[in-house]
């Protein structure tokens, strides 16, 4: 069997997803660190595996691949009888429900926890300043998101279905930072929120 080799830096919270999923599937992998500050995400033979110079890449035997997304989602069909069960299996409709929810997560969650990810978390361990103007901007819009997801919380066990899928995983690692922040209230204002998400991280540690 092919090694896989996941590549990445551990202050990146894509990178994070990566290997948030393949522990998640119990699957051997070895880890190959980027050093970014060194430039080495920009060099050749990194660009050989991630063309846009990006964190994280993948690989398995002949198999490249970047975007945290791809990468989990290949991991999840291709060990689907590994570890934590990430899929709906079975009807379109439970398939529909999944990709919506992973959706929201990439186009809806994700530009807003990032940023504020980047500003309260990841720079202040850099030794960068917080831009309070861009803080200010992005909590009102990641409020909105988690307003959907706390009514969703109220009526469903995790967001796609009653168990633990992509769609949840995916949201991990910008809110274990998020809640290390200022930002946490955002969370402590929606219990259904902050519970799941709790809980799941306690799992996850």
């Amino acid at each position: 069997m092919a090694v896989i080799k996941a590549h990445g830096s551990l202050l990146s919270t894509a990178t994070q997803r990566v290997l948030l999923c393949l522990y998640e599937k119990e699957v051997e992998f070895q880890f190959v660190p980027v050093n970014m500050g060194a430039g080495e995400h920009k060099s050749e033979n990194y660009l050989s595996l991630n063309p846009f110079g990006q964190v994280p890449a993948f690989e398995e035997g002949n198999l490249k691949l970047f975007e945290s997304r791809a990468i989990t989602e290949y991991i999840a069909h291709e060990y689907t009888d590994k570890g934590t069960q990430l899929l709906l299996p079975g009807s379109n409709k439970s398939m529909a429900v999944l990709s919506l929810w992973k959706e929201v997560e990439a186009h809806q969650f994700d530009p807003a926890s990032s940023k504020l990810a980047w500003e309260l978390f990841i720079k202040p361990i850099l030794g960068m300043a917080t831009d309070s103007a861009v803080v200010e901007e992005y909590e009102p819009k990641l409020a909105k998101v988690l307003d959907v997801y706390e009514t969703r919380l109220s009526q469903s066990k995790y967001l796609a279905c009653d168990y633990f899928t992509l769609a949840d995983l995916h949201h991990l690692p910008n809110i274990q930072c998020l809640l290390g922040t200022p930002a946490k209230r955002l969370f402590d204002s929606r219990p259904h929120i902050l519970g799941r998400y709790l809980t799941l991280l306690a799992v996850n540690e």
